[in-house]
């Protein structure tokens, strides 16, 4: 890759545009959860130990390019300055005298917050002109916030290419994480894909098929490929429209020496409640009247025999309905294993998705892994083989 990191530019003296993912939740005017503030004290840490003043660039919402007081990124200060230890300036506007005004007053030392980008229909249009004017107020821009990358906005795609751009350490993190996960893996490369529809997947197992050695299916998206095999799934959420593209992606990965895994004993239960009463029976065994909920003991062996060969790993969706116990049993047992082989520093593990994140905090291990992203949308299209629009614009 041929991005640039925080480390390639001199920042001294530099007035250093940061876009930022800080779109936390917010209530009665207090930040409740600053997981993605404390995410990007790195990056603004070393540009002010460097000298440089960094400005902050930023969404919040879905304000559609009006100002909606409800939507302000002034009641983020506080939190901002407790997990910076800085001075946090804010700008009620992002452009304009008074975001220039802010820009020259700024203390050294100090961090300044402009207000919510998508208050202009600029932002999300990715205006060059409204780049340009973003662009006056900085010497050097720095985007960290991969999370916003697989967006063209004027803050993420226009903007960088308006002034010399880097990634910042998140961002780097991440980049470097998933280069590692997909672009140069090491061999063998296993590839866990869960959740509820195939649909929502389609171009993601179109890309893994080619890239990885073995796919793991789980989740509701297995009950489509058991379907699509003449096996009867009961009441089982399916997709059963979607059971030629299911033998086209099976077909696809025997052409390209992938293996897919599809489990071979299943969990099945009549309700979806906690503590329904279920039992493990065969994957072509499922009773008309019961539903899958679950992979069961055999195939978790299975699962943990392929991970057990293993040198990457990339996860993106649970194996089963990991929200109701038992039927978290897969998910859990599968992603200890993971956390195991990852602290053995003998597999490679990058996992991202909002259920994933989840589901590998309830199993207590998200913190073995060796990356999980918490960017969604970005991770997907990144997983899928798609250019992000903010990461190709730092490339130039």
């Amino acid at each position: 890759m041929s991005w640039k990191t925080l480390d390639d530019m001199d920042l001294a003296g530099k007035r250093v545009l940061v876009r930022v993912d800080i779109n936390v939740p917010v209530e009665d005017g207090r930040v409740t959860d600053d997981t993605r503030i404390r995410r990007i004290e790195p990056t603004i840490t070393d540009i002010l130990k460097a000298g440089g003043k960094p400005i902050l660039l930023a969404h919040f919402g879905r304000p559609k390019g009006q100002f909606v007081p409800e939507m302000s990124l002034r009641p983020l200060v506080p939190a901002l300055e407790q997990v910076l230890g800085a001075t946090v300036a804010f700008c009620a506007d992002n452009r304009g005298p008074a975001a220039q005004a802010a820009e020259a007053s700024l203390a050294e030392g100090a961090v300044l917050l402009l207000e919510n980008t998508r208050f202009y229909p600029g932002e999300e249009k990715n205006d060059i002109e409204l780049a340009t004017e973003w662009s006056q107020l900085g010497d050097i821009y720095c985007n960290d916030a991969f999370s916003a990358a697989h967006r063209a906005h004027a803050s993420t795609e226009a903007l960088a290419r308006l002034l010399p751009a880097c990634a910042g350490r998140l961002m780097q993190a991440e980049l470097s994480a998933l280069e590692a996960a997909l672009g140069q893996p090491e061999r063998p490369v296993v590839a866990v894909v869960g959740g509820a529809k195939v649909s929502t997947k389609l171009d993601l197992l179109g890309n893994l098929v080619a890239r990885v050695d073995h796919l793991v299916i789980g989740g509701g998206m297995a009950n489509t490929f058991l379907a699509a095999q003449g096996i009867d799934v009961g009441k089982s959420l399916c997709e059963h429209e979607l059971a030629e593209t299911a033998r086209e992606i099976m077909d696809k990965a025997v052409a390209a020496g992938c293996t897919i895994l599809l489990p071979s004993d299943v969990v099945v239960a009549r309700e979806f409640r906690a503590g329904a009463p279920s039992e493990t029976v065969a994957a072509d065994a499922c009773p008309s009247d019961a539903m899958i909920l679950d992979a069961g003991p055999e195939t978790v062996a299975r699962v943990a025999a392929v991970l057990e060969g293993a040198k990457t790993l990339i996860w993106n969706g649970p194996m089963g309905a990991f929200e109701i116990p038992p039927f978290d049993t897969a998910t859990n047992a599968a992603a200890r294993k993971a956390a195991e082989l990852t602290r053995a520093k003998r597999l490679i593990s990058v996992a991202g998705g909002g259920d994933t994140v989840a589901a590998l905090n309830q199993a207590g291990v998200a913190d073995d892994f060796s990356y999980i992203s918490t960017a969604g949308g970005a991770f997907l299209e990144w997983m899928e083989g798609k250019e992000l629009p903010g990461v190709a614009a730092l490339n130039g």
